[in-house]
């Protein structure tokens, strides 16, 4: 990689991938004519009008975690062209997020507009924890939400390191439903009525959707973190082989049979290897992908 190019926006990482797929142009003129390091006046009136955003974080070892964060418009402030923060809520009592800031500060923010302008904003950063008290002492212009649920257990502030667009090609346009009223106690789908913010009540947070809670009483306890298998494949192996998955498919693209065929017997060999040993033991015969 040259001198230039690694002082360049992003990671090593990424420009090496740039060159190995050849995108190193059109990865420049994005980084010249998008990547800002601050806000800008329309960054910040984008900003200011969002009702959720989703945020990225990664603890010490780089275990990431993605969640999803909102409130009512204004929730996530522009304290300057430099600085964000936004306040963290009642939630399940983990503190995913929150754990893994203090161990690595690192963070990402992409907010999504679905409703009007069908377009997204990236920020990444760097997060500090503040107690709501210190934050507003700070900044006195803060509101105060009146909603119990919505009265910040603590503030993340975040410094802006780089802040680009994300285009509308692939964002589907969403329209907002009308709030339907119901029992207070009535669950997801049966009529939510009003937001319940700071609720308890387990049915009107969802309940136990996906079943882990039915697994655990049945003895089927759920895996809590992931520890490295001595045979996983390290990080760039797999970034290898999704370089050579891309190349291949540029030569089928160009209409090339003896590729084409040897890739199909390839494939076809991998799936009947995974079938003939099977999590009990046994073979299995394959049978195609369709019966």
């Amino acid at each position: 990689m040259s001198a230039g190019r690694a002082a360049r926006p992003g990671s090593d990482g990424e420009h090496r991938v740039q060159e190995e797929l050849g995108t190193i142009a059109r990865a420049d003129r994005f980084y010249d004519e998008q990547v800002l390091d601050r806000l800008n006046p329309r960054m910040q009136e984008f900003v200011a009008r969002q009702e959720m955003f989703f945020l990225s974080t990664a603890d010490r070892n780089g275990e990431c975690d993605s969640t999803f964060r909102a409130g009512p418009t204004g929730f996530l402030q522009v304290l300057n062209e430099k600085t964000l923060a936004y306040p963290e809520y009642r939630g399940n009592g983990v503190m995913a997020s929150l754990g893994n800031i203090r161990e690595n500060p690192h963070v990402g923010i992409l907010m999504i507009d679905f409703f009007r302008d069908r377009i997204g904003l990236h920020v990444n950063g760097h997060a500090r924890l503040v107690s709501d008290d210190v934050m507003r002492a700070i900044h006195p212009h803060l509101p105060v939400d009146p909603v119990p649920g919505r009265r910040p257990q603590v503030w993340v502030e975040v410094g802006v390191e780089e802040a680009y667009i994300h285009c509308s090609k692939h964002i589907p346009r969403l329209a907002k439903a009308p709030i339907r009223t119901g029992a207070a106690g009535e669950g997801v789908g049966e009529g939510d009525g009003e937001q319940a913010w700071g609720t308890d009540d387990v049915k009107r947070k969802g309940g136990d959707y996906f079943g882990a809670a039915a697994q655990a009483r049945a003895g089927e306890r759920p895996v809590i973190g992931r520890a490295q298998r001595a045979d996983d494949p390290p990080a760039s192996e797999g970034l290898d082989g999704a370089v050579r998955t891309i190349r291949r498919v540029r030569a089928l693209q160009t209409g090339d049979g003896d590729i084409w065929r040897r890739e199909a017997e390839r494939a076809l060999a991998e799936a009947r290897a995974a079938t003939e040993a099977s999590a009990d033991g046994e073979r299995h015969d394959f049978r195609g992908w369709f019966t």
